[in-house]
């Protein structure tokens, strides 16, 4: 047995029934889990705006894509690559701010083990 699985049964030993509950709520997620937990909150109406948001954008990048493909001319071509380029950067930015939630969930998740660890510890001492 390792030392953190000890430490792990120490605050479970120490915690309540439902504190305990409460941390194995808190366990280390996957990414599927943490996707799923961008779709929870208060905040998660901007998550749906957001996914729509990044469903238009990649379809106007497809859009200019197939138009500087089929373009002839210099001014054509500077038109369609410019769009492509601020659809495929709107994309990335928007897909960077997901993963910046997913990670600051799974940081919060970690301070609230901390905290409980905290007290369950404090309250043994």
């Amino acid at each position: 047995m390792s030392k953190l699985e000890d430490i792990d049964a120490l605050i479970k030993e120490t915690l309540s029934e439902e504190e305990a509950k409460f941390y194995d709520e808190l366990e280390e997620q996957n990414v599927l889990e943490m996707v799923g937990g961008l779709f929870e909150g208060k905040n998660k109406w901007i998550m749906y705006v957001m996914n729509v948001v990044t469903l238009v954008f990649f379809g106007l990048f497809i859009y200019c894509i197939v138009h500087f493909f089929q373009a002839e001319e210099t001014k054509e071509l500077i038109k369609w690559a410019t769009g492509t380029v601020v659809f495929l950067v709107g994309v990335s930015m928007l897909k960077i701010f997901a993963w910046m939630q997913m990670d600051k969930k799974a940081i919060i998740r970690e301070v609230k083990r901390l905290e409980l660890q905290i007290s369950s510890l404090s309250s043994k001492v």
